[in-house]
């Protein structure tokens, strides 16, 4: 198993943020994280990267506990996971070329790594990737000289650039318009199954969930309220799920339109 949670609980504050979770993702298998704003999807993508541990139940990473793990071995764990995020933490000054070279520091020792960010020796690797997303060209450009839409994607092209073994994204596409939300989907399902990695993408665009991933599972108020292949989350479920919300597109048809299917990967 790539991820393994078992009868997982958090609280933050004191506050119950996930309630007995029990979640398992194979070798290879991808899947859709979706919820209301507040269901805790941020928190476990958190926790399943080690950066948070749960005060209940057990957690699996790539066959390890990473909380059992030595300061060596839990790095090299680390290097093993990659993550996306909604708001990718770019330093304002950094050139594009390091922020996506930073995908493999953790691979290498710290002195290599310190060199590596400092002096990038893969120039042509970057590029290919920022090519995949749109953004040939911004090789050399500050971060802080992108849009909002630019650095995600920088983002998403440190991810592929590390090619991790268990990907985790969190909320990864939005601020895309639909076209490129969906381009970038499309992509980092392609690339984790042509490497058999595992994929883990927290959405907020139910449509798009259903049109790239063949299973679903719905976060709400801490706890799986279910975790279904796509064909099985229906109308009905979806109305429970966002009871009280308002998702983006929640009253789309639960089901991918033959338009659509065409995208899934």
């Amino acid at each position: 198993m790539s991820l393994e949670l078992r009868g997982v609980g958090l609280k933050l504050g004191g506050a119950a943020i996930l309630r007995d979770i029990d979640l398992q993702l194979a070798a290879g298998e991808q899947a859709a994280l979706i919820g209301p704003s507040g269901a805790g999807k941020s928190t476990l993508l958190l926790l399943a990267n080690t950066g948070l541990r749960p005060d209940s139940g057990t957690a699996r990473l790539l066959g390890d506990d990473p909380w059992r793990l030595p300061r060596r071995a839990l790095r090299a764990l680390r290097a093993r996971i990659g993550s996306v995020y909604q708001a990718p933490p770019l330093p304002p000054r950094q050139r594009v070329i390091h922020a996506v070279a930073a995908g493999r520091l953790g691979q290498s020792g710290e002195l290599a790594a310190l060199r590596r960010l400092l002096w990038p020796d893969d120039a042509a690797g970057v590029a290919a990737e920022l090519e995949r997303l749109g953004l040939a060209g911004k090789l050399w450009q500050r971060c802080d000289e992108l849009s909002g839409g630019q650095r995600q994607r920088v983002g998403i092209a440190r991810a592929l650039y590390q090619r991790p073994e268990l990907l985790l994204a969190d909320e990864p596409v939005s601020a895309l318009d639909p076209r490129l939300a969906d381009d970038s989907i499309r992509l980092l399902c392609e690339d984790a199954r042509a490497r058999q990695a595992t994929l883990l993408v927290s959405l907020h665009s139910v449509p798009l969930a259903l049109a790239h991933f063949p299973r679903i599972i719905g976060l709400r108020d801490g706890a799986i309220a279910f975790d279904l292949p796509r064909e099985q989350v229906d109308a009905a479920l979806l109305a429970e799920l966002y009871a009280g919300d308002t998702p983006e597109s929640a009253a789309e048809p639960a089901a991918p339109s033959a338009a659509l299917r065409g995208l899934q990967c």
